[in-house]
């Protein structure tokens, strides 16, 4: 059986908590682990997926909170030994040092503007154009940046799924 339908298969047969803690990896949110976990069984990855993005399109501002707060800086390394520590570090390596203190600054006035970290899907960006992307999104209004931000997190959400899944590193 490939990979990704042993761990779906897995995944599906898991008890709810354990379900829930592994799709809190992919995204932080607890509503969006026991949404995703109360559709199972998915016969399969793109039906996951599928749920996986309805319900992070459905979670009510706070619920996408919890999910940030769970996201590192982006430029700061993140640390810890967990999976989803290890994945942060995986999607940021495009970010040099030579960028981390401009990165800094934009941060902070990110934080400033909108009370929440900055959240971008930095698979495969380097560090120049997730600069560039940050200081772009400075100029959105509250609800278009909350939009970005879901969108955002939608994406990091589909591809930790993926690699959950046994379909990625």
């Amino acid at each position: 059986m490939p990979a990704t339908l042993s761990a779906l298969a897995a995944f599906n047969a898991a008890p709810a908590g354990q379900a829930e803690e592994e799709l809190r990896a992919c995204c932080a949110s607890t509503a969006f682990a026991a949404r995703v976990a109360a559709g199972r069984p998915y016969g399969d990855l793109a039906a996951l997926l599928a749920a996986a993005e309805a319900a992070t399109g459905a979670l009510a501002w706070p619920d996408v909170l919890e999910a940030l707060a769970a996201h590192p800086r982006i430029g700061e390394r993140p640390v810890g030994a967990g999976r989803e520590a290890a994945w942060s570090r995986q999607e940021q390596s495009g970010v040099g040092d030579d960028l981390r203190a401009a990165l800094a600054e934009g941060n902070r006035a990110y934080e400033a503007r909108f009370g929440h970290v900055y959240l971008v899907c930095a698979t495969g960006l380097g560090g120049a154009e997730l600069l560039a992307r940050l200081r772009e999104r400075l100029g959105n209004d509250e609800e278009r940046e909350r939009a970005a931000v879901r969108g955002e997190l939608a994406k990091i959400t589909r591809l930790r799924l993926v690699k959950l899944m046994g379909g990625g590193e």
